[in-house]
């Protein structure tokens, strides 16, 4: 969106990557809490982590 301008259809596809990423970050959190062993833990914690700055940073491209 190097003009600034965003059309419906991809506002819609940016709306849907948005979705996405927080859905993902919502499932590997909670992978994250279910687990005991720490290291796979803390993987799907970073991991739910980065989807969900994935999300604000799509979010702040609307």
């Amino acid at each position: 969106m190097a003009s600034g301008n965003v059309n419906l259809s991809e506002l819609n596809s940016i709306r849907e990557c948005v979705t996405s990423h927080q859905t993902v970050a919502a499932k590997l959190n909670d992978f994250a809490n279910k687990c005991s062993d720490p290291q796979v833990k803390q993987m799907f914690s970073q991991a739910s982590t980065q989807a969900g700055q994935a999300a604000s940073k799509l979010t702040q491209m609307l």
